[in-house]
């Protein structure tokens, strides 16, 4: 859980969720949203996945991104539970 939290502490990582729920996309079309380096792109996208909220399948010459709503899902449905 702990890295999920990490993963979502960022603003950067959570536009490319905010993007990503609006459909599939590949790192190169990703990074043609920021003003950042493509390896730091890269790096977002890792720890996206490492959090299981992304998931990635190659398609051709690319790898494209999906979000992974089940998570989320489950990431909510655990804050209900917190409420009393």
């Amino acid at each position: 859980m702990k890295i999920l939290f990490k993963a979502l502490n960022d603003e950067t990582r959570r536009k490319i969720i905010d993007l990503l729920k609006e459909r599939d996309m590949n790192a190169g079309e990703i990074a043609n949203e920021f003003n950042i380096s493509k390896p730091s792109i890269s790096h977002h996208l890792n720890l996206l996945e490492q959090a299981d909220l992304i998931t990635k399948e190659k398609k051709g010459q690319f790898i494209e991104y999906s979000l992974n709503s089940t998570i989320l899902d489950d990431l909510l449905n655990w804050i209900l539970t917190l409420k009393k």
